[in-house]
C-alpha cells in the first residue's frame, strides 16, 4: 500500500520550495477569450491561474503584452469570470514536460491525463519550441520506412527521418489511412497527436492502438475540437516536444500528428485576437510560420543518431489544393500523399492519387529497378486516367497507343493493387514484390 505513495514522495522531494513573495495580477477586460491583465509581468508562454469565487482556478496562456497589460487566454471557457479576479503565474515558461512516464497514456494539451490510469509524474522538461539546430546537425535520410500500405511502399516509398502530408478533402479516407500506418509501421516510440479532431475518433484510436504490446511505446496526445485555440496549439508542441526528447534519447520515433491544418486554425485563431491582419486568404503570416516550424523540427539527429519521421494529415478545405495551408505543408514536407475524391466514389480505397503524390527522398533510398517500375506504374496509371472518358465513350482506337492499350488491359490489376483493406498490412519486400510481378506479368 505505501508503495502507491513513492511517486509523490520522489516529486515533493525533488521539488524546489520557491520562497520568494507570491505576485498576483488582476483581470482588467474579457473581450472574446483575450484577456487584458494589470500588475503582472509574465513572459509569453507563461501558465497563470485565475481565481474566480469559490470554484476551481481557471488556467491561462500569456500569448503577448500591450500598453503595460498582459494579453493571455485561457484553455478553457471565460463562464464565470469576473472583473477584478486575481491571476498569479506558475510553473516554468517555455518548458513542457517530457519523458518515459507518457509511454502508455492519453493526455491533454497541458500534460494531464484523460485516460483515468492516474497522475503522471514527469520529471524533464523540454522548450515548447523545441531546440534549434544548425542546417548541418540533419543526417540525411538513407533507409527506407516501411508503411504497410501497398500503393505507398511500392511506388511512393518514404525514408526514416522524413516529413509526409496526407492530403485531401474532408471525408476522403485521411484518418483510415492514417489508421492503416499506424498498424503497419514498425518504430521504437509512436507519439500520436490528435488536434482539433472529434472526440469519439480520440476514443476509437486510443481503443485500437493502446492494446497489447503497442501501449508500451505509444503515446497519446489529444485535445479535440471543441477546446480553446491556445490549448490545441499547446497540443501539438507537447506531441512534438515529446517525439523529439525520445529523439534525443536515440530513438527511432514516429509522430502522426492529425491534423496541420487544425493546428493553423489555432494560430490563426490566436494571431487575429492580437490584432494581427490576414495576408493568405484570411491567414495571418504568424499562423502559416507555426505550421513551418512545427513540421522543421522533424527530421534524423546527427548528434544522437535518432529519428523522427513525421506523418503529417492536411485537410484540403472544399478540396483546394491550393488552400494557403496545403500549399505550406506541400512546400515544406519531403513528400505527399493526396487522395482523391473522385477515386473514393469509384470504390477504390485507400484513394491514392499516384499521380499527385511524391516522395522527395525515394530516387535516393530505393534500387534503380524498384524506381524504374514505379515509374512505368505511374506511367500506365496517367495515361488510363488522361483518355479515361475517351475510352468509356469507345472513341478511343485501339492500336493508336501502345502505352495506353496496355494500360487499358491492366487497368483492373492496377486497381487493384492500389487497394488495400483497411487494418490489413503489406510489408515492403511483399509490395515490392508484388509490383515486379505486376508489370512483369503486365509486358
Amino acid at each position: 500500500m505505501l508503495n502507491l505513495f513513492d511517486p509523490l514522495l520522489s516529486d515533493l522531494a525533488q521539488t524546489r520550495i520557491d520562497l520568494a513573495p507570491g505576485r498576483y495580477g488582476l483581470l482588467t477586460a474579457c473581450d472574446g477569450g483575450l484577456l487584458e491583465v494589470s500588475g503582472l509581468a509574465a513572459p509569453v508562454g507563461a501558465l497563470c491561474k485565475v481565481a474566480h469565487g469559490s470554484g476551481p482556478p481557471l488556467t491561462a496562456e500569456v500569448i503577448g503584452f500591450r500598453n503595460g497589460r498582459t494579453l493571455m487566454m485561457l484553455l478553457g471557457d471565460t463562464v464565470m469570470l469576473r472583473p477584478g479576479a486575481r491571476v498569479r503565474a506558475e510553473g516554468r515558461p517555455g518548458l513542457l514536460p517530457v519523458g518515459e512516464t507518457f509511454l502508455g497514456r492519453a493526455v491533454d494539451g497541458e500534460g494531464l491525463p484523460i485516460d483515468d490510469r492516474g497522475p503522471i509524474h514527469a520529471q524533464a522538461a523540454w522548450p515548447a519550441g523545441g531546440l534549434r539546430t544548425g542546417a548541418l546537425d540533419r543526417s540525411p535520410v538513407r533507409t527506407c520506412f516501411d508503411t504497410g500500405v501497398r500503393a505507398l511502399n511500392a511506388l511512393t516509398t518514404f525514408g526514416i527521418g522524413q516529413r509526409i502530408g496526407i492530403m485531401a478533402g474532408s471525408g476522403v479516407g485521411k484518418s483510415v489511412l492514417l489508421d492503416m500506418i499506424a498498424t503497419g509501421a514498425e518504430a521504437e516510440v509512436v507519439v500520436v497527436g490528435l488536434i482539433g479532431e472529434r472526440a469519439r475518433e480520440v476514443s476509437d484510436f486510443v481503443e485500437r492502438h493502446m492494446a497489447g504490446d503497442k501501449r508500451a511505446r505509444t503515446a497519446v496526445v489529444a485535445v479535440p475540437a471543441d477546446h480553446a485555440p491556445n490549448l490545441r496549439l499547446r497540443g501539438a508542441m507537447l506531441a512534438t516536444s515529446l517525439a523529439e526528447h525520445f529523439r534525443a534519447q536515440g530513438r527511432q520515433v514516429l509522430l502522426i500528428m492529425d491534423s496541420l491544418t487544425r493546428v493553423a486554425h489555432a494560430a490563426r485563431e490566436i494571431a487575429l485576437l492580437l490584432g494581427e491582419p490576414g495576408a493568405a486568404r484570411g491567414y495571418p503570416p504568424s499562423a502559416l510560420a507555426s505550421v513551418t516550424k512545427l513540421v522543421e523540427r522533424a527530421g534524423n539527429s546527427a548528434a544522437s543518431g535518432g529519428s523522427i519521421t513525421g506523418l503529417y494529415t492536411v485537410l484540403a478545405d472544399g478540396d483546394n489544393q491550393d488552400d494557403p495551408v496545403v500549399d505550406t505543408a506541400r512546400s515544406i514536407l519531403d513528400g505527399h500523399v493526396v487522395l482523391s475524391r473522385d477515386l473514393a466514389q469509384r470504390g477504390q480505397y485507400p484513394a491514392i492519387d499516384i499521380a499527385a503524390s511524391l516522395s522527395r527522398v525515394m530516387a535516393d533510398i530505393v534500387p534503380p529497378e524498384h524506381a524504374a517500375l514505379a515509374r512505368e506504374f505511374r506511367a500506365l496509371s496517367a495515361s488510363y486516367e488522361a483518355n479515361r472518358d475517351l475510352v468509356l465513350m469507345g472513341a478511343y482506337r485501339a492500336g493508336a497507343d501502345p502505352r495506353l492499350d496496355r494500360a487499358i488491359a491492366m487497368h483492373e490489376a492496377l486497381a487493384g493493387f492500389l487497394s488495400q483493406p483497411a487494418r490489413s498490412v503489406v510489408p515492403l519486400a511483399r509490395s515490392v514484390a508484388e509490383l515486379t510481378g505486376l508489370l512483369g506479368d503486365g509486358g
